[in-house]
């Protein structure tokens, strides 16, 4: 998920009726989400390592569990929901083609460390605090302890494959740890080491895509 909700653009009116009439089955996602342009908010954005590929999000109050978000990669009007799973981002990788480069690799990582997601979540890459996406009402020791910890995730250069190499503070379960990636320019990801930061928080993340 992108946090700057200022780069989302709204779906509005006949564009939002077609839109909704694409995506439902009989007027639900997954046979249970219920779509209605009245109370559906549906937005849009590009990302940075894409040409054509927009990412698109749903929102609904009226869903349970309350905080799912339902994402939709557009590929010049093909649909692939985002589901938790990385064969949906590696298949639209391969077809648009993803196109990673020094500058955006950081915004590549947060995308696909958030839409991959293990049995407790998403490895949510953890800069700052007022990511909407991180535990929200925490006690003031547990937010003590994961604000010494938060940094921005950083780019530090290629190595002998030519893959970029990143390292990140992450918000996994209910743990935070220091890790460091590899990004190759097809889109994998692998996780070269890890080191725990902080763990047993008690707290976890709380963002459903599925």
């Amino acid at each position: 998920m992108y946090r700057d909700d200022e780069h989302w653009n709204a779906v509005l009116g006949d564009e939002l009726e077609g839109f909704l009439d694409q995506v439902n089955q009989n007027g639900t996602i997954d046979g249970r989400h219920v779509v209605s342009a009245t109370t559906t908010q549906v937005q849009w954005r590009p990302l940075p390592f894409y040409d054509q590929v927009v990412l698109i999000r749903l929102r609904d109050e009226g869903w349970d569990p309350q905080h799912l978000q339902i994402f939709f990669l557009a590929n010049q009007g093909q649909l692939t929901r985002l589901d938790g799973t990385s064969p949906p981002i590696h298949m639209v990788n391969a077809e648009a083609p993803v196109k990673i480069t020094d500058d955006n690799v950081l915004d590549y990582l947060r995308f696909f460390c958030y839409f991959v997601r293990g049995e407790e979540g998403p490895f949510l890459i953890a800069e700052e605090a007022d990511n909407p996406a991180m535990p929200q009402n925490v006690d003031e020791a547990t937010a003590r302890a994961i604000e010494a910890v938060l940094r921005g995730a950083t780019y530090e250069g290629k190595d002998e494959n030519d893959f970029w190499i990143c390292d990140a503070v992450v918000f996994y379960d209910d743990a935070l740890f220091q890790a460091k990636f590899a990004v190759q320019p097809s889109g994998m990801i692998e996780m070269l080491e890890d080191h725990d930061l902080a763990e047993n928080l008690g707290v976890r993340i709380d963002s459903p895509v599925a």
